[in-house]
């Protein structure tokens, strides 16, 4: 091998080749379906035919290290064909027989990159009824609403916790539309403009379990779009973990102490004996950045003229390694909120002092003493400033109505009941979406269904694509006895 050559291998061909734990037993299926079609169309005699499938299902039957995938053989392609031809000999030169490298490797790529973006649906609504579950148990448990961290009004740990839910499920339903653009086949697409022998792309795109044959050959070969869709949502989706996962960093420190986490996500310090440090919220976190990282530098891939490698090279294993990472990170989160112990009391007793009826009393001013808002908004500012830490703001406020001549008795002692009980104003917001008990379990049981029906979807389309490979290697087996 030239110096050339070797340079090439250590910086082009070896990348290429760390993909094959990601692509072997899919390229498997790709190679084994395309000599079945190979031998159907009569492009080599019945027993080349029975030469190469046999030679394929033995290298369907090893584990990837094991075919001695190498940069020196040159890519994926490559390497496996060496490992053919000596186990069969010249009969190896046949796969090659009206496809490229380019449409073996990329069949395969979508045939890993579908099965991640089912599991990754179903992670997400394991997620997100995990999410349900524990804000219908909290659906009574007060806290503050934080905005910037500062106590914003009264609500309860369940609605606060639902709140994650849509986020995720909407990540969901957009994986799930965007599967059905990753989940077509480009088999039969030979150059660019079609195969010579493989005419029945159909077929092909059944065969293997694709939802279709993508219809423009060219377009089919080097389209990008679904990938990057996909792995934008699956961004998406990590990011709005991030969100609960740095939240809930700050409510399980020792100043907030309203929840722990459970022994099988924390890491202890190897110093200092009392510290039970976050990790699981810390790799969430993490790998929330890695998932940017990883979709900007997709979408910089793909910034370049069209019919170019590049974009595919770093993105057979990059694009797959982000996706099984969204799936880790969905799952481990899951495991998080599912163990997640919580404290009501403290919760409940960071409202004291919060003033977070505020708003609902200026309300009550505008509505009962004929103010405008900013007027009302103004005259209870005035009055928590006066009232001394841990008093009333009832009387306060009495005694700056008087001073600008309202009669401090248009706010009746039902009104401020309603505004100074923190379980009675959380009931009070019973619309659409609040935080009232009812509107939070009938929130709950609808994000359940649609958790539900997304999941099912998945796990059907997933238990089909599984027939389909499944029915290539029981062909091939019995095309092989022939």
């Amino acid at each position: 091998m030239t110096r050339e050559l070797d340079d090439l291998a250590a910086a082009g061909y070896a990348w290429e080749i760390a993909d094959a734990p990601v692509l072997h037993d899919a390229l498997n299926l790709a190679d084994l379906e395309h000599a079945l079609e190979l031998k159907a169309v009569g492009a080599l005699t019945d027993a080349d035919g029975v030469t190469l499938i046999r030679g394929l299902l033995l290298l369907h039957s090893i584990p990837y290290e094991d075919v001695g995938y190498d940069p020196a053989h040159g890519e994926l392609v490559t390497s496996r064909e060496v490992y053919l031809a000596e186990k069969i000999g010249e009969v190896a030169g046949y796969l090659r027989a009206g496809r490229t490298r380019r449409e073996a490797v990329r069949t395969a790529f979508r045939i890993v990159v579908r099965r991640q973006v089912l599991d990754l649906i179903v992670d997400a609504c394991e997620l997100a009824t995990i999410l349900c579950d524990r804000s219908e148990e909290h659906a009574r448990t007060l806290m503050p609403d934080y905005t910037y961290l500062q106590p914003a009004q009264a609500s309860t740990f369940g609605h606060y916790l639902l709140s994650f839910a849509d986020p995720v499920l909407r990540d969901a339903q957009r994986l799930m539309t965007e599967y059905a653009n990753v989940n077509q086949s480009l088999a039969g697409s030979g150059a660019a403009n079609g195969s010579p022998l493989i005419k029945d792309r159909e077929g092909v795109a059944e065969a293997l379990g694709f939802n279709a044959a993508a219809e423009h050959i060219r377009d089919a070969m080097w389209q990008t779009d679904p990938f990057l869709h996909v792995l934008f949502h699956a961004t998406s989706l990590v990011l709005a973990e991030d969100r609960l996962a740095e939240d809930l960093e700050i409510f399980a420190s020792r100043e907030f102490d309203f929840v722990a986490l459970a022994d099988n996500v924390v890491r202890p310090s190897v110093l200092m004996p009392q510290k039970r440090n976050p990790y699981a919220l810390t790799v969430v976190r993490g790998s929330a950045g890695i998932m940017i990282g990883r979709l900007t530098g997709q979408l910089a891939l793909a910034k370049s003229p069209s019919a170019r490698s590049d974009t595919f090279i770093y993105a057979y294993g990059e694009v797959p390694r982000a996706l099984d990472l969204a799936g880790r990170v969905t799952r481990l989160l899951g495991s998080v909120i599912a163990g997640l112990s919580v404290n009501e009391t403290k919760m409940s007793e960071a409202l004291n002092g919060g003033r977070t009826e505020a708003a609902d009393l200026a309300t009550v001013v505008m509505q009962r003493c004929g103010l405008d808002y900013h007027r009302a908004h103004d005259l209870v500012a005035q009055a928590i400033a006066r009232t001394p830490d841990g008093a009333s703001v009832a009387d306060t406020l009495a005694e700056s109505l008087i001073d600008i001549g309202i009669d401090p008795m248009l706010i009746t002692d039902s009104d401020m009941a309603v505004v100074l009980d923190p379980s009675a104003l959380v009931e009070s917001r019973n619309s659409l979406g609040g935080s009232a008990y009812a509107s939070i379990m009938s929130m709950s049981a609808r994000r359940r269904t649609i958790a539900d029906q997304i999941r099912g979807r998945a796990l059907a389309e997933r238990a089909r694509i599984e027939e389909r490979e499944s029915s290539v290697v029981e062909r091939a087996r019995a095309a092989s006895m022939s």
